[in-house]
């Protein structure tokens, strides 16, 4: 019988994690494959934890794993990967934004030799105007520089066939950006569409700064085309500044050169200034993150797994 795992990073979700156990309890009584469940507790400073703990002694299916601190859910997804076991794993968050009846369906695209089945939202719940418009225009630019398809409206909801999983376990950069790990890999693709819930109980512990951050780490570690931009913008005012010079030339040359121009200059200066330091800063977040990868510090500490202290991998 094949071995169906379910990873669930978390990370002070204490106010729905009750809830998630039992939609998934229900799920795993369903016949056909062996379940399995790891929840990764990402440093979370409220009842998470204990949760877990309880939920194991309910059922011997549940598994956990304890982060020695909160390293973020690229890291806990990471060392999820590195402990689930099974055939297959599905990747879901716990707030059931991400709707256990869907996964089925992802079992059956799985069983007929897909071995990435991903979840496409056809809604995405309540967010705001100006954050659904952001996000697809932030997709549109990530596609636009990347060698591989980075979705849209596609997020870490998806089913990984066990060389999947392999593959993953390769990739140990540290500015990581899953979604775009998971066009990386490549291997047979296809998806299921589910319609995507509010949260069942607590609030999002992703900030606004911290969708920013997130977002500037999947551009730049998936596309060169930051650096690319400000080549292509350097090119331009350079044009334009050359132009400019022949303009003035020849106003010289045919009408004389009267003492004016000063607020032309001064913009002048401070364009040119501005886009030199863009460059600098573009320039600065790609060394950032060499610097960062240089050190091969590891992505995450395991404090505990199973109520027990790990034993080395």
């Amino acid at each position: 019988m094949k071995v169906v795992s379910i990873l669930v990073p978390c990370f002070n979700e204490e106010a729905v994690l009750p809830l998630f156990f039992d939609a998934i309890s229900s799920l795993m009584q369903q016949p056909g494959f062996e379940w399995r469940v790891l929840c990764v507790d990402d440093g979370s400073t409220d009842g998470t934890l204990a949760l877990m703990k309880k939920a194991r002694e309910k059922d011997p299916r549940i598994s956990f794993l304890g982060l020695s601190r909160n390293f973020g859910k690229e890291a806990a997804m990471m060392a999820g990967l590195d402990y689930v076991e099974g055939d297959c794993v599905v990747l879901m968050d716990a707030d059931l934004q991400h709707p256990v009846d869907v996964i089925p369906q992802m079992l059956d695209k799985w069983e007929q030799g897909y071995e990435d089945v991903y979840a496409c939202r056809m809604t995405r719940g309540s967010e705001s105007w100006l954050r659904k418009t952001a996000t697809r225009l932030y997709y549109k630019l990530l596609q636009a520089g990347s060698n591989y398809n980075v979705y849209p409206n596609v997020g870490d909801f998806r089913l990984l066939d066990r060389v999947c999983i392999e593959a993953l376990r390769q990739l140990r950069e540290s500015n990581r950006y899953t979604k775009g790990l998971y066009g990386y890999i490549g291997f047979r693709k296809t998806f299921v569409c589910f319609r995507t819930a509010d949260r069942a109980a607590g609030k999002s512990k992703m900030s606004a700064a911290g969708l920013v951050r997130l977002a500037l780490d999947g551009l730049l570690s998936s596309s060169a085309a930051p650096l690319r931009l400000a080549t292509y913008t350097g090119l331009l005012v350079s044009a334009c500044a050359f132009a400019y010079m022949i303009f003035v030339l020849v106003k010289t040359i045919f009408y004389g050169d009267p003492v004016k121009g000063y607020p032309t200059l001064v913009i002048l200066i401070l364009f040119l200034g501005g886009i030199q330091l863009f460059s600098l800063g573009v320039l600065g977040e790609y060394v950032g993150r060499i610097f960062t990868e240089t050190k091969k510090r590891p992505n995450y500490f395991v404090r505990t797994l199973n109520g027990e202290k790990p034993t080395s991998r």
